[in-house]
């Protein structure tokens, strides 16, 4: 239950521990997994210490046990070693010190802990985390790069100096961490999240040595496989040997067998990459030179030809052929002239036969009256009238004398006599003959 306490009704420190230690003692025995840091089996004593530390994290708790529970698992548990405890919490009021006390201890199989590994193994793959969609590229020439490695390692080394051989400008931003052992997930993560974070480092590379299947536990631990997921730099995991397989090969953007291979696979050589350049520029040469060749002998063929030998033959054939069509066109323009030329005389010939103008010419005349209308009967002319006689070489006045017969005659000029006046008859008005 919660205490009612305050500045003026404090309680007593022993009060408070008694306090923790019976809530405490409430508690049942549970099983607690870990790895065994610190051992301590002093002679003769009835009682062993120990340390239990999570691997993931940064927490560990006293155990203690009778010598008689540890000596049961002592030849196949030592420091270092994961185990499995029935354990039920204690309290010592005096030093206010939390500690298990141990009933039994397991010891982790290598075949357990490999089972546990798959099982995570297929959860995380089933999140996607090993999918290789995920994959980054690595740069071509990193210009700097971020190594995860034990202090002084052979890893170490092995990356340094072979990265440096095949490029000699290449630099590292190096972090040295605990590869093994309960300190190695909680700083190997730390690391990778450090040289993730600076914003130089081109590629991260995770190494270290062989070892057994319990040393290489810390690259398949869960929260590692995690920060490394979430890594915006390419990393490049070197665990191991070629059989060492932990889940950090499978989450990394590019698995190295060695960390003598991730230099290789990280870092170009400068010597096959001037033999690459030199090679591209001697085949871009021998291209330039085979197209150049090519082309020559197209030009070559192409001037060769008639049409480029003799350009002018081809104007002189075609000048011959426009002059035969130009005389062909003036021939046939020409018989069409004539041929229009006759057709127009005959027409005019035959409008010069039709015209009034020509009938004129042959002695007849044309009477109107004043008002242009023409004189087509006898009656249509009044006694004494005057109407206008057009001829073919002008016109001029007659009148018209005694009344209109039915069947008067057509008068010509000239053929009535002077001064005769005769019914039917018209008199000219003008020189005064009828």
């Amino acid at each position: 239950m919660a205490l009612n306490t305050s500045a003026d009704a404090p309680l007593p420190v022993g009060e408070v521990s008694r306090l923790i230690g019976g809530w405490i003692d409430r508690l049942g025995a549970i099983w607690v997994e870990g790895q065994i840091t610190q051992l301590s089996r002093r002679p003769g004593a009835g009682v062993v210490f120990m340390t239990l530390r999570d691997p993931s994290h940064d927490i560990s708790v006293s155990v203690t046990c009778y010598r008689q529970v540890f000596d049961a698992v002592a030849d196949v548990v030592s420091e270092g070693a994961r185990v499995v405890v029935r354990a039920k919490p204690e309290w010592y009021e005096r030093r206010g010190q939390l500690s298990l006390r141990a009933a039994e201890i397991k010891p982790v199989g290598v075949g357990e802990l490999l089972a546990r590994i798959e099982q995570l193994k297929k959860s995380l793959a089933a999140e996607g985390l090993f999918s290789p969609e995920r994959k980054k590229t690595l740069p071509f020439l990193p210009q700097l790069i971020g190594l995860v490695t034990g202090r002084a390692s052979a890893a170490e080394r092995d990356v340094l100096e072979n990265a440096r051989h095949r490029w000699p400008a290449v630099r590292f931003e190096v972090r040295n961490v605990p590869v093994q052992g309960v300190h190695a997930v909680p700083q190997v993560v730390q690391a990778v999240k450090d040289l993730d974070a600076h914003g130089e480092v081109d590629v991260i590379i995770v190494a270290r040595g062989g070892g057994s299947v319990e040393d290489l536990l810390p690259f398949s631990d869960e929260q590692l496989v995690r920060a490394v997921a979430s890594c915006r730099t390419p990393v490049v995991s070197a665990i191991g040997h070629e059989p060492d397989n932990p889940l950090l090969d499978h989450v990394a953007d590019l698995r190295a067998s060695t960390p003598t291979d991730a230099a290789k696979k990280v870092v170009p050589d400068v010597g096959e990459e001037y033999e690459r350049v030199q090679w591209l520029r001697d085949r871009a040469r021998r291209s330039i030179d085979a197209f150049l060749e090519r082309e020559t002998r197209g030009l070559a063929h192409a001037l060769g030809r008639p049409a480029m030998e003799h350009p002018h033959r081809m104007v002189e054939e075609r000048e011959e052929q426009v002059a035969a069509l130009v005389d062909r066109s003036r021939r046939t323009l020409g018989h069409l002239l004539d041929r229009a030329g006759s057709e127009l005389t005959h027409t005019h010939a035959r409008v010069v036969a039709l015209s009034p103008a020509a009938t004129l010419q042959r002695g007849y005349a044309v009477l109107q009256k004043p008002d242009g209308t023409v004189v087509r009967a006898p009656a249509e002319v009044a006694a004494d009238e005057e109407l206008r006689a057009r001829v073919a070489e002008g016109d001029f006045t007659v009148r018209a004398v005694g009344s209109a017969q039915p069947t008067a005659e057509a008068v010509r000029p000239g053929t009535a006599q002077p001064g005769a006046a005769r019914p039917g008859t018209v008199q000219n008005s003008d020189n005064g003959e009828n």
